[in-house]
């Protein structure tokens, strides 16, 4: 078995997907499998994934719009042996990016998983440098580890999104870096498997899959590779994820609130200013709600009754800034 799964989750990206292809074909170590997991897409994806080869499983496990397994098998999972990698590809109704990752965590059977999202692409030794690192370790040492971190690098100006990583140490908390930009990680997929499948609410598509690696990461430490990883190029328009925040905020607010509370009960996020922080963005989600269990269900009822105010006043805001 491989020791790595790179998986994409895609929807409408037919334009783009090709480059995350081609990336995977130059990798300089094949010790990996690509999964491709199609939230929907109507441009032809999978036609164009069915033209790269010849099908050695026409027919597997199938998922519901939320990614959860249903019973019985279709053709809308099937894989194909390429030369430089095993390629299964997966259907499944539109739930959004979330629901990709469910599917991704319940079918991946290699030891790490990756996202590498369908307009990024990776460097030629990314797939070397992550089992290169991983292979350093011992069985014991892994155990206590929750995978390795690494960096997202933009397309444009050729730099690390966020900067590097502030550390001297090859492992450390990842909450404890207060990291402000995107991240490559490297995940153990038998402790992804653990936090799955994240239920969200049918309708909200803007749920953040970051909602179960932030549950693995404040248990387990990380390995620091201050490398590029990723080729980032971010999209324009309503189907990116990095655009139009203040939207997503409207769009799926109870999804926000279950992000908000999950965030406020991490151990290792636990400072009164963040708290506070947290506080008046789960106010905020929660007026968009209706929610009127607003204070029963805080994790921090105190805190919350302090961040009233700006809970209220960040509403209005993100109002504001919502406009069409």
């Amino acid at each position: 078995m491989k020791t790595l799964t790179v998986f994409t989750p895609a929807y409408n990206r037919r334009h783009t997907i090709g480059r995350t292809y081609d990336s995977l074909c130059r990798q300089t170590c094949k010790d990996f499998e690509w999964l491709i997991i199609d939230d929907g897409s109507s441009d032809g994806t999978r036609q164009w994934v069915e033209s790269l080869g010849d099908k050695v499983e026409t027919t597997g496990q199938r998922f519901d719009w939320m990614g959860r397994a249903i019973d019985g098998e279709d053709h809308n999972h099937f894989t194909i042996q390429l030369p430089e990698f095993k390629l299964t590809y997966i259907y499944k109704p539109n739930g959004g990016l979330y629901t990709g990752y469910n599917v991704a965590y319940a079918t991946i059977r290699t030891e790490l998983c990756v996202c590498i999202d369908s307009d990024d692409f990776m460097p030629d030794d990314a797939v070397e440098l992550i089992c290169g690192e991983w292979s350093k370790r011992g069985a014991d040492d892994k155990r206590k580890l929750a995978g390795i971190a690494g960096l997202d690098y933009n397309v444009v100006d050729e730099l690390p999104i966020g900067g590097f990583f502030k550390t001297n140490k090859d492992v450390e908390w990842i909450p404890d870096l207060h990291v402000t930009g995107d991240s490559k990680y490297v995940f153990r997929t038998e402790l992804m498997r653990a936090v799955a499948p994240q239920i969200g609410f049918e309708g909200e598509k803007d749920f953040n899959p970051h909602y179960m690696q932030m549950q693995v990461q404040d248990k387990y430490p990380m390995v620091i590779l201050n490398k590029n990883l990723c080729w980032v190029e971010y999209q324009i328009g309503a189907d990116s994820m990095s655009q139009a925040i203040f939207k997503q905020f409207v769009r799926s607010p109870r999804s926000y609130v279950k992000y908000r509370i999950l965030e406020m009960g991490l151990l290792r996020r636990n400072s009164f200013k963040n708290k506070f922080r947290l506080a008046a963005h789960y106010i905020s989600s929660c007026i968009f709600a209706k929610d009127k269990n607003w204070l029963r269900n805080s994790p921090s009822k105190c805190i919350s009754l302090m961040a009233l105010p700006i809970g209220l006043l960040l509403n209005l805001y993100i109002r504001y800034k919502s406009r069409d």
